[in-house]
């Protein structure tokens, strides 16, 4: 069963978009959410898999994820019926020797468990997930930071992710410098779905509260940033100093609605693993809060995919390409 939604395009029905985190997933209860405005619930049976499907129960058209689990089945709230991992009812309580009718089941979706987040595609996914080939490296620490709930479109969201020019005012001390408000360069390639690009620029001595770039160890003159934007909503992000110890960015926007959405990001470096978590944590909460503000303000809540309805300067690149692609993707809308 196929969604096309009358506002998103339905090519965004078949990518995949984070739903929640793998530890919010419980095997004792189901977890209810929104994606691009269709209620889904996901959970977790007995054997540690996830699963996905509308969170809509036949009968009355109650939701799913406010009933339980039992026995790697979901019971609706309002008259228990059972829905097993497939989207089939296998339990009509009130006529238990009946036969089942055939239009009691609801849609499964396409969902997997991938570094640490739940994704979910409504319809048969058309790219792959972007992968980090490190995640699995024991080298590598990984720290989850979010999830981060905005009031405005996920294109938003992640453009803000993209964007060098507003380090210095809104992340003053933190991931810029008002002395030093140059953008360097940035070469962009496309390649299908993927925007490939990196910038290089000096690097900003955080405050005491916040030393996460400023390790001795670690620091140099200058920070090489190597990114990769996926379509629609996925970016990785490689940080280096010019040796062996970097860090690593996956961030991902679930779209809830056309102006709504949840951004996971996971943090890996492979270096300073005693440094408590919580200091990369309280790091990108600081940052996020002081980029929701902004860009919850803006307007349209959604990216404007025609070029001409705001104004871009030569450091704007990465997000007139981002437009351009999406576009060309047929994911804009």
């Amino acid at each position: 069963m196929e969604i096309n939604n009358t506002f998103f395009p339905k090519k965004l029905y078949s990518c995949w978009h984070p739903v929640g985190c793998g530890d919010e997933i419980k095997m004792d209860s189901p977890f209810g959410t929104f994606l691009l405005d269709e209620a889904i619930v996901v959970w977790r049976t007995s054997d540690g898999k996830i699963h996905a499907m509308k969170d809509l129960c036949i009968h009355r058209g109650t939701a799913l994820s406010l009933g339980w689990l039992k026995d790697d089945c979901i019971v609706c709230p309002y008259h228990a019926w059972q829905y097993d991992r497939n989207g089939e009812c296998v339990l009509i309580p009130q006529a238990p020797n009946a036969k089942i009718p055939s239009k009691a089941n609801t849609p499964k979706y396409n969902c997997m468990e991938q570094f640490g987040i739940v994704w979910v595609a409504i319809n048969k996914p058309v790219y792959n997930l972007a992968n980090i080939q490190e995640f699995n490296d024991k080298k590598w620490q990984w720290i989850n930071t979010g999830p981060f709930e905005w009031d405005s479109d996920s294109s938003r969201q992640v453009e803000n992710f993209t964007d060098f020019g507003h380090f210095p005012w809104v992340h003053p001390g933190l991931l810029g410098d008002p002395e030093r408000p140059l953008v360097p360069e940035c070469k962009i390639q496309v390649k299908g779905s993927v925007l490939h690009y990196s910038i290089v620029r000096p690097e900003t001595a955080n405050t005491n509260d916040f030393p996460i770039f400023a390790n001795k160890e670690v620091v140099k003159p200058e920070r090489r940033s190597i990114y990769e934007l996926h379509l629609p909503y996925t970016i990785l992000l490689r940080l280096g100093w010019g040796d062996e110890k970097g860090m690593i960015y996956f961030f991902a926007s679930q779209p809830i609605s056309k102006n709504k959405c949840r951004g996971y990001c996971i943090v890996g470096r492979n270096y300073n693993h005693d440094e408590p978590e919580s200091v990369i944590q309280n790091f990108e909460k600081v940052i996020f809060d002081q980029d929701k503000r902004i860009v919850e303000s803006q307007r349209p809540q959604q990216v404007p995919f025609d070029l001409s309805e705001e104004l871009h300067l030569k450091f704007d690149s990465v997000a007139m390409n981002y437009r351009r692609t999406m576009k060309k993707e047929k994911l804009y809308y």
